[in-house]
């Protein structure tokens, strides 16, 4: 488990729903996680470029019989700091004396 550590780019509720649902799996579709969290295209690329820049994901275009398609998987970097974030959430959580588990 990683040090609790709140982290800025993953707090905001979109950027930490993105993943959340990344962190469940390897490679995920972009499809897959526009429609889990009910986001447009543009709203999804947004937060993955952001998440991106800081390290925190990798993109990948694949293009097979005419299709393109986008998938995206946490980086080792990006998987420590959402564990060190939920660590640092659960901390705060355990100081207000509420139940985490």
């Amino acid at each position: 488990m990683s040090a609790a550590r709140f982290d800025e780019v993953i707090h905001p509720s979109t950027r930490l729903a993105v993943v959340s649902l990344l962190a469940a799996g390897d490679w995920v579709d972009f499809g897959f996680v526009r429609d889990e969290l009910g986001l447009s295209d543009s709203a999804l690329s947004k937060q993955l470029a952001t998440l991106e820049e800081a390290g925190y994901l990798v993109l990948e275009r694949v293009t097979n019989e005419r299709r393109r398609r986008v998938r995206v998987r946490l980086t080792p970097a990006g998987r420590t700091a959402f564990e060190g974030h939920v660590a640092a959430l659960r901390e705060m959580v355990g100081r207000a004396g509420l139940r985490t588990g």
